[in-house]
């Protein structure tokens, strides 16, 4: 892996082989975002419009393929405080084994932005190898958690306006 490191406007750049990773909320493209997130086990037929608003409001470090085109995603919801939620993230079938999201994710657990925090949490169904890299493990006091969900909203969405 390349480790350079390149600052531009603020926002973190790095190389990855023939990849760029950024945080650049310039060279995201949300088309390209929604094409795979419509399709993701945890956001089945989620609509452009939520998939804008998520990453407007989100830190996203993208990959991008030679041609500039992304390849990947990781998502970051944040108070810049205590907390951060990671989500949304996934590589394209045809780049992974590269080291893209392993890479993406280094680069979210040291953004300057997220430096300090109390807590970071995700959910995943499949990448604990990944996310134990990292630090995540399974929650210490489950009992204390608690959530809303609602799996199936997009779909429901869907049929609610046919």
């Amino acid at each position: 892996m390349d480790t350079s490191h390149a600052r531009t406007h603020d926002f973190i750049t790095r190389t990855h082989g023939s990849y760029t990773l950024s945080d650049d909320p310039a060279r995201l493209d949300i088309a390209a975002m929604h094409a795979f997130l419509r399709r993701a086990y945890w956001s089945e037929d989620i609509p452009y419009a939520i998939v804008e608003r998520a990453a407007r409001n989100s830190i996203c470090i993208g990959a991008y393929d030679a041609s500039g085109a992304q390849v990947g995603l990781v998502r970051l919801i944040s108070d810049y405080a205590t907390f951060c939620y990671v989500c949304d993230v996934y590589v394209l079938e045809a780049h992974r084994g590269q080291g893209l999201a392993k890479a993406m994710m280094g680069i979210a657990m040291n953004h300057p932005r997220l430096q300090g925090l109390r807590r970071w949490l995700l959910v995943t169904n499949d990448a604990h190898g990944l996310y134990g890299q990292f630090g995540f493990k399974a929650l210490a006091l489950p009992e204390r958690h608690m959530e809303v969900a609602v799996p199936d909203i997009y779909k429901r969405a869907t049929t609610a306006r046919s």
